[in-house]
């Protein structure tokens, strides 16, 4: 085992410096008392054992960096209140909220509103890069602006300072989150810099406080930023992925918190309030899920989804996603808070999706069609300048 041998290593280390420093002291004592033979066999085993000693310490620094390097592999533990379960039937749902709108059955889906309102084009969005990345254009374009335009705004209100990040993070950073070593297959990766294309604000947002020490009167720290998102989604395919069900880019609109550790499961709670308020807003059909042990991701302790139903898919779409990692990233980003008695704590970070554009864009389209129109929520109107897109 790893730890055994470091530990074998650590005690040979430690003996051995021991009897440096006690020999190193005794040539002194030889050569105050005349006796310089000792004092030549005393400066020979110093010399001898400080030659062991790095040899050591090379080993020793080996070992912990394959000791660290398989520890970053163990995902999070689950807190007490996560449902037991391995798959997303097993999840819980929590509450739900709005209501599920009465389609016509001759109702289409976001993917033919798009065209027949001239909102999307996925087909030059694929000459210009390929898949997955959507050209928004026109009213579509002004619908994606409104609404970060209000996310932003929504959150400021609620007193989250707004960020701009960087949309590259480097490895420190994407480590510091938990996107490494979990999810480098699912990242865009730029060999020739060693950058990261991000795949949400949260880890550069997160990133900000790394190797930081925060004041505890500080705290709680509340951030939002808007970012594009980019993610290969490998695999990914079916009808599942039409339109904008799953795309390698999109905008986001993120909250991030580092908090005091014993307030933490009560700012979770605020920020699913936060959220739920935002679709209510909307009003959009939703519900909360608690995600099972098996379900939740590689760095949460415990993580609500939201879903919003989709009335021409007739299903639901996960639009957000609202964990506490608890010490996990602090952990490894050495976020940390000074208490009162001068001594440092990991904080707990939390992060919330508020929100995720292309599913909500395509559930508005979808859940307020009509004829010869898309109807908006009335909280839009203002910022995308009219009730409706014709």
């Amino acid at each position: 085992m790893l730890d055994d041998k470091r530990k074998s290593l650590q005690i040979e280390l430690e003996e051995l410096q021991a009897f440096v420093n006690t020999q190193s002291k005794s040539i002194g004592q030889f050569l105050a008392k005349g006796l310089r033979e000792e004092a030549e066999k005393a400066k020979k085993a110093v010399t001898e054992q400080k030659s062991r000693i790095a040899e050591l310490s090379e080993n020793m620094a080996d070992t912990e960096k394959q000791l660290q390097g398989e520890l970053v592999k163990l995902p999070n533990l689950p807190a007490e209140k996560v449902p037991p379960g391995k798959t997303p039937e097993e999840n819980v749902v929590v509450r739900q909220g709005g209501s599920k709108p009465d389609l016509s059955d001759d109702a289409l889906p976001h993917w033919d509103l798009i065209k027949k309102f001239g909102l999307i084009d996925f087909e030059t969005g694929a000459k210009i890069t390929g898949s997955g990345f959507p050209l928004y254009k026109g009213k579509g374009a002004r619908l994606q602006r409104a609404l970060v335009q209000y996310f932003l705004d929504y959150n400021i209100e609620a007193g989250y300072t707004e960020y701009l990040p960087p949309f590259m993070v480097n490895e420190a950073s994407a480590y510091g989150t938990g996107q490494l070593p979990d999810k480098e297959g699912q990242m865009y990766f730029m060999p020739a810099d060693n950058f990261y294309l991000i795949p949400t604000a949260e880890v550069p947002v997160t990133n900000i406080f790394r190797d930081e020490i925060i004041r505890e009167e500080d705290l709680p720290v509340k951030m939002t930023a808007y970012s594009p998102c980019f993610r290969r989604e490998a695999g990914s395919f079916g009808k599942d992925v039409r339109g904008l069900n799953r795309v390698h880019q999109f905008e986001k609109v993120e909250v991030v918190q580092l908090c005091h550790p014993e307030k933490s499961y009560e700012v979770l709670e605020e920020m699913v309030a936060h959220v739920e308020k935002l679709l209510v807003t909307l009003e959009l059909p939703y519900r909360i899920v608690m995600l099972c042990g098996g379900d939740m991701s590689f760095t949460s302790a415990l993580t609500y989804d939201f879903e919003v139903y989709s009335a021409a898919q007739k299903r639901w779409l996960e639009v957000s996603s609202v964990s506490n990692f608890e010490t996990y990233q602090a952990n490894r980003a050495r976020i940390r808070f000074k208490d009162q008695k001068g001594k440092n704590h990991l904080v707990h970070t939390l992060n919330g999706s508020s929100l995720a554009l292309p599913r909500i864009v395509a559930c508005l389209l979808e859940n307020n069609q009509r004829e010869d129109f898309i109807l908006l929520p009335h909280v839009l109107h203002t910022y995308f300048g009219s009730e409706r897109i014709d």
